[in-house]
């Protein structure tokens, strides 16, 4: 069994279904991302497997243990919130030490224990101080810091990052990631940034509608998506939508007939190509033709929004200096057959070329 399990974890509050029949398998040390839209469940699951929400239907399994009726004292779950919760009139080491206070840990293991989270999270010279003395990313690091002192089997983060700006939020993603690989515990952060959930994330379990909609390696799904919203929530897609008999090497996508490498997927189909597999082409073989319609600078690449006889297509190029194209160009535009997915458009019956 894997070290957190939520096996059919469901909330409704009346007629309204915040979390539908969720199941997830978490092993220890992994990095977990709940991703979604506001509204999707996300954090009505955090607080169930926190203890704050009590599931309608489900059970939660922690290291073989069933916690689903354990009072939120008792699991020993180090979280973090997203507006930290520390308390003013406490110094950092006061607040570090509450946690432990509370579970009844001696006074010289506290002591030790709060000089050596400091010391982890870069905060051992401000254990004196009070938050209100600290920026939003060291106050963010005490609340981190309290979390870990208590020894969790599993950190909760809420949104932690949330408060802060997006200079220092890249900057504590990349700190944040590197202490829970030298802790090991295992984490589960609830976030509606993608670029975030993709940097910190050993899974992403993106979530819509309160349900789950996939779920796998941040890389794996990018490049996997398995539908519209799985493709267009986890970075920019072109969709279109077509169709593809058991006998043909293409997708037929309004009057066009697009290529594919899929050599399973047929019937009517999601067809979805990512931007940055887009390039200019001059060539005759040139799969779609249009107009360049916007053109936007973005420091490292630019983002050009072309109109095409399917519609608004966008592409992206790395800043080699100069754009290749300008506003108003008429354009062709060319992917490898390798880089378009297929999925099975839903509300369809899914085709498997025999």
């Amino acid at each position: 069994m894997s070290f957190l399990t939520l096996k059919g974890l469901s909330k409704r509050y009346g007629d309204v279904t915040a979390v539908a029949a969720c199941d997830l398998s978490v092993e220890k040390g992994e990095f977990i991302s709940l991703l979604g839209p506001s509204g999707c469940g996300k954090t009505t699951t955090l607080q169930m497997v926190a203890g704050f929400v009590q599931p309608t239907t489900g059970r939660i399994y922690l290291d073989g243990r069933d916690i689903t009726d354990v009072k939120p004292s008792r699991r020993g779950l180090g979280i973090v919130f997203q507006n930290y919760a520390l308390f003013p009139h406490m110094t950092v080491a006061d607040n570090v030490s509450f946690g432990m206070e509370m579970q009844g840990v001696p006074s010289g293991e506290r002591r030790k224990r709060v000089t050596s989270t400091l010391e982890l999270v870069h905060l051992g010279a401000m254990a004196n101080r009070y938050p209100r003395e600290l920026s939003g990313g060291q106050r963010q690091r005490v609340a981190l810091a309290r979390a870990l002192a208590i020894q969790p089997p599993v950190l909760l983060l809420d949104e932690p990052m949330g408060a802060l700006d997006a200079k220092l939020r890249e900057e504590m993603q990349i700190e944040l990631r590197a202490l829970q690989h030298r802790v090991g515990v295992t984490t589960i952060m609830v976030t509606h940034d993608q670029a975030e959930a993709m940097t910190l994330s050993d899974r992403v379990v993106l979530m819509n509608k309160a349900c789950i909609e996939q779920v796998g390696r941040p890389f794996d799904m990018y490049e996997h998506p398995n539908g519209r919203f799985s493709s267009t929530f986890l970075g920019k897609a072109n969709v279109f939508e077509g169709r593809r008999s058991q006998t043909s090497a293409r997708v037929e996508v309004g009057e066009l007939f697009l290529p594919t490498s899929d050599t399973e997927c047929v019937g009517s189909l999601e067809y979805i190509v990512r931007p940055e597999k887009i390039q200019f082409s001059t060539r005759t073989d040139a799969l779609l033709q249009g107009v360049v319609s916007a053109r936007v600078f973005l420091g490292n690449h630019w983002l050009f929004q072309v109109e095409t006889p399917l519609g608004s297509v966008q592409l992206t190029h790395v800043n080699a200096g100069a754009p290749q194209a300008a506003e108003g160009d008429q354009v062709g535009l060319h992917w490898p057959p390798e880089h378009a997915r297929l999925v099975v458009r839903q509300g369809t019956a899914a085709g498997v070329q025999s």
